[in-house]
């Protein structure tokens, strides 16, 4: 059976599950499944290590017995299987404790049909061919420079998933996806020492993967850019942070903006609402229905149809991410958020890359990030960190082992600028951005 046909079959489970529910006495129920099979292939010094083909499917089945709530999974589809399971749930939510704000959402918030979204794209290559395309990725990687002596290996992944959800107000829902991905990790050695780095290419689409020689050169350039480092002088200078590492700033900014950090009063924007968290010049917005998107989906882990919505608008906090549960113990509104965002934009103006490190003059490049000295609760902020000491608007020379200190609430309020080299491998867009100052101790 080809996998995109396997959604008909687990509809059909969905909907069973649900009238079992109903027969055991539930008030609500959902069903969420999962299935994913794919193949994963990694090689090393141009020999094959590991080829691994995957297959896996879960059921996630919540029952609502008044205000109490049961929760239980299984991996087996037969009828006596989907029986205990309910059976497992409904015997946890009567030992729970009445929550008032549990339930389903309202059945008026689920979309009315399917949006296509342009997720689905099989990657039909045999594994020989994989474990091919693998081999030239880190041998290209290997032959930029004779100080790449090692290598940490090249992997390529094809993953197919199919997500249903299904609930007692009448609402089902499926899509397929795919997530293909190559990545080499090569290692460098001079007089000064090892050096380490990657670089990899994540799409939806497998036609629109970088080529494989040209992400191990990538990883190779990389790597042989950060051999001889020197020590980061200590101080405060202006910093541009690479665009995996802004976004990882943007998702810090989303973590204190959920509705659950909200609630628990566990977050460094608390109560913020109208407050400015960013540059007036800067607007965070996602788009749910961005065809092909890495975090497209038409409805979140409620059954709730997502939308566009806009969290920061000219640096003021517009609107909490929301799912159900948290929007009811704020007495808000969902947004649709339950997993997640889906494809957070950042909307400003943005500047060719060499123009923005023109704009910060001296100061520090950050490529790497380390460590977890990152506090959602008072916002203090304190990562080792590696990258490049910046002269004139050029790079010098590489630096290591240093710390990046401040606090996450001024860090983003002096945001200066944008590049516009915008990351697309991950839901949230973003580049590269330059922060006006931040405490730097070299080791």
């Amino acid at each position: 059976m080809e996998f995109i046909e396997h959604q008909a079959e687990l509809t059909v489970l969905v909907e069973k599950i649900l009238s079992e529910a109903k027969s055991q006495g539930s008030d609500q129920a959902e069903v969420s499944v999962s299935m994913e099979q794919g193949l994963g292939v990694s090689v090393r010094k141009g020999e094959l290590e590991n080829l691994e083909f995957n297959q896996d499917r879960g059921f996630g089945i919540t029952l609502y017995f008044g205000k109490r709530k049961g929760s239980a999974s299984t991996t087996d589809s037969s009828e006596a299987a989907i029986r205990e399971t309910v059976a497992a749930a409904k015997g946890i939510a009567k030992h729970t404790e009445e929550d008032p704000y549990s339930g389903l959402a309202d059945a008026s918030l689920m979309p009315l049909a399917p949006v296509a979204l342009d997720l689905y794209h099989p990657w039909d290559i045999e594994p020989e061919q994989v474990a091919s395309l693998a081999i030239e990725c880190e041998a290209a990687g290997l032959a930029v420079d004779s100080k790449l002596t090692n290598s940490d290996g090249a992997q390529i992944s094809s993953q197919q998933a199919l997500r249903v959800y299904g609930n007692s107000n009448g609402f089902l829902g499926a899509y397929p996806s795919t997530r293909h991905s190559m990545s080499c990790v090569l290692i460098g050695e001079d007089n000064e020492g090892m050096q380490r780095d990657y670089w990899y290419t994540l799409s939806r689409r497998w036609q629109a993967l970088e080529a494989a020689a040209d992400v191990g050169r990538k990883a190779g350039e990389r790597t042989v850019e950060r051999l001889s480092p020197q020590k980061a002088p200590t101080g405060k200078y202006p910093v541009i942070l690479a665009p995996n590492l802004a976004a990882g700033l943007i998702g810090h900014l989303n973590g204190a903006i959920s509705g659950g950090a909200q609630y628990r009063q566990a977050s460094f924007l608390l109560d913020a609402i109208n407050q400015q968290v960013l540059p007036e010049w800067l607007t965070l917005q996602e788009d749910p229905a961005m065809l092909g998107g890495l975090a497209s989906a038409y409805f979140d882990g409620d059954g709730v149809a997502t939308r566009n919505n806009v969290f920061v608008e000219n640096g003021r906090l517009a609107s909490y991410i929301l799912s159900t549960y948290s929007a009811r113990k704020l007495g808000l509104e969902t947004t649709g958020n339950a997993g997640g965002v889906h494809n957070l934009h950042l909307n400003a103006p943005m500047v060719p890359h060499a123009d923005l490190m023109a704009q910060m003059g001296t100061g520090l490049l950050i490529t790497e990030l380390m460590g977890q000295g990152v506090n959602g609760v008072t916002g203090d902020y304190s990562r080792g960190a590696s990258g490049f000491w910046v002269e004139n608007g050029e790079i010098a020379y590489p630096v290591a082992e240093f710390t990046l200190a401040g606090n996450l609430k001024d860090m983003l309020l002096n945001i200066v600028g944008l590049a516009d080299d915008i990351d697309i491998r991950s839901s949230i867009r973003a580049p590269s951005l330059l922060l006006e100052s931040m405490t730097v101790a070299g080791q």
